[in-house]
């Protein structure tokens, strides 16, 4: 109903209080909502949405106090970069690294705890999640170092790119211990957007927008299909979304012996072979790899103390190591490393919990597809790697075959320590596959090139990395004694006890002839002929031997690490088989039949 003004001026003043309502020109708005009853509702809700919150981080915030430290490392860096104008990069990667570290050591207190479900299902803790997010957070605090130089020498943004690092990597730990299909869902949504992004972070070069955009329709793609298998597996097992939950359900609507369950593994399988890049879902892997590309700029190495923050000197890029070689190139090794690690590390967490819980009656089905990706992927990964005449595109193809010895000891499962050997292996390929990658980036930063036929004769000139190198590509491909043949050893060790001989007899052919194309770049490394060695190597320079590089610091420990010989991949060092948490959320509902 309208309002009857007696006067003119009544109603314009009416409506001049309309407007400084509107504008809090005199009255602020926010003072005219608490006047109104509505609000008082949205008050109240607002602090009982509060008060549960809190509450449920007072009692199960311990099982996610890594996260949370995490959490607050990422806000930590955001007050820095909206609060000051000059951005003190020591200080930015110190906070990241540091809240890294904590995490870690968060996690190793937790270490022997009793396994937890906390809010209200959706998060579990337990010694597996937990190895698998140890990993994780190994993966990332390996990998910021191998970017502290190069993203200020690109002009970049470093506060960004750390974040989405360190957002990536919260991610990756939510799934490791997601419980039901929308933490299953939303987690590895929250690691690829930021590796979306990553991947683009060189948005001026065309390449890496192309390979952005086709990394982009991929992952779209993958997590269509999976949620479309889980929209399967949700209405089979009549409404329910926790895992253990999901099993009852299948049993109460007589569906777990069902044909139609076949149809949510096959999408449930396509959905995360896409994510985890068997073949004959690689075919973007290695376009992404090839799609980040380089700077012909050298940085300078940056101390501990600076890094660290002790000193305020500032943070230039030296220009006196420029290689006078061709011209500017865009290239981004410090992303592929993280990618082609965190990824293969998060997407087994949570596959070897959605096989083995929902689809418990159902492993014959599933053992045999995963056979199928292990076996293309060790076969088609290895042999199309030979052909290779690219750095990066040899690497890409390499973690392909990789993922098939990783499906073995998803396969495998609790029986014969099969995730134990998984973890092992998985342990060494971090350390193999990111030394790896520091050696090329120093190499690619001092030369400006990708091609393998260009690291000819390296060690005349940086006997230091050179050697590096070949530890770290004879560990990936298994020699002995390195740490590479060990996990191999072990984990083929185990398929074998639990009676996958092809599998087993596949993995050992293709990982001979892994060797073969590992051992052609040694060959060229170690090569002294002056008619074999390229332009690139002849104007190497090398930086001394005492080095503070942040790079070479970070490679130095995988290199160790690569090379250890002692026997720590024994059963009890990861203690899987302690802890068969899998089989025992279903062994009240069906006899175990081993």
């Amino acid at each position: 109903m309208n309002r009857i003004y007696t006067s003119r001026s009544e109603k314009n003043q009416e409506k001049k209080k309309e407007s400084e309502l509107i504008d809090g020109s005199t009255k602020p708005l926010r003072d005219f909502l608490k006047e109104e009853p509505h609000n008082e509702n949205f008050i109240l809700d607002s602090t009982r949405i509060f008060m549960k919150a809190f509450h449920l981080l007072l009692f199960d915030g311990s099982s996610i106090f890594p996260e949370c430290i995490l959490i607050f490392g990422l806000i930590l860096l955001l007050m820095i970069d909206s609060t000051s104008d000059q951005k003190d990069i020591p200080w930015l990667y110190f906070i990241s690294s540091t809240s890294l570290v904590m995490s870690i050591t968060a996690l190793l207190f937790r270490w022997r705890e009793e396994p937890m479900i906390n809010f209200s299902g959706n998060f579990q803790t337990n010694n597996f999640n937990e190895f698998f997010q140890f990993l994780i957070l190994l993966c990332s605090t390996l990998c910021i170092p191998l970017s502290v130089e190069y993203i200020e020498c690109t002009e970049m943004a470093i506060t960004e790119f750390i974040l989405f690092v360190l957002t990536a990597t919260l991610g990756g730990m939510f799934l490791c211990g997601a419980n039901d299909l929308i933490t299953i869902f939303v987690a590895p949504e929250c690691f690829s957007l930021c590796s979306y992004l990553l991947s683009g972070y060189t948005k001026k070069d065309v390449r890496s927008n192309e390979a952005t955009m086709k990394y982009l329709l991929m992952g779209g793609a993958s997590s269509s299909i999976l949620v479309h298998g889980f929209s399967w597996l949700y209405g089979l097992s009549g409404g329910e979304i926790e895992l253990q939950e999901i099993v009852n359900g299948l049993i109460n609507t007589q569906m777990y012996n069902s044909p139609v369950i076949s149809i949510a593994l096959i999408f449930i399988i396509v959905g995360i072979g896409l994510k985890l890049s068997p073949a004959p879902s690689h075919q973007w892997t290695p376009e992404v790899y090839e799609g980040e590309r380089f700077v012909r700029e050298i940085p300078t190495s940056l101390s501990i103390s600076e890094m660290f923050g002790f000193f305020k000197t500032p943070w230039t890029c030296r220009r006196e190591m420029l290689s006078p070689l061709g011209p500017r190139q865009n290239f981004y090794y410090e992303v592929v490393a993280f990618l082609s690690v965190t990824s293969k590390v998060a997407a087994p967490a949570s596959a070897t919990r959605i096989f083995d819980i929902p689809f418990y009656f159902s492993s014959n089905e599933w053992h045999l597809l995963l056979e199928i990706l292990a076996i293309l992927s060790m076969i088609f990964g290895n042999i199309i790697a030979i052909t290779q005449t690219s750095m990066k595109r040899m690497l890409a193809y390499s973690s392909i075959g990789q993922i098939g010895y990783v499906i073995i000891g998803i396969i495998v499962g609790d029986s014969n320590d099969g995730y134990a050997s998984m973890i092992t292996y998985m342990l060494f390929y971090i350390s193999m596959n990111l030394g790896t990658f520091a050696c090329i980036v120093l190499f690619g930063l001092r030369t400006g090139t990708d091609n393998i036929r260009d690291y000819a004769g390296l060690y005349t000139k940086d006997p230091f990395l050179a050697l590096s190198l070949a530890l770290c590509l004879l560990s990936l491909g298994g020699l002995p004694p390195l740490a590479g043949f060990f996990g191999k050893l072990y984990l083929f060790w185990c398929g074998w006890r639990a009676g996958l001989y092809s599998l087993v007899l596949i993995g050992l052919l293709t990982s001979v002839l892994s060797i073969y194309y590992y051992l052609k770049i040694i060959k060229l490394l170690m090569t002294g002929r002056n008619q074999e060695i390229t332009p690139h190597v002849r104007n190497y320079r090398r930086s001394p031997l005492r080095s503070n590089n942040s790079i070479e610091l970070s490679m130095i420990v995988c290199v160790i690490a690569s090379t250890i010989t002692r026997n720590i991949n024994e059963p009890d060092y990861c203690n899987c088989s302690g802890y068969p948490f899998l089989a025992s959320k279903v062994y009240f509902l069906v006899q175990d039949p081993s």
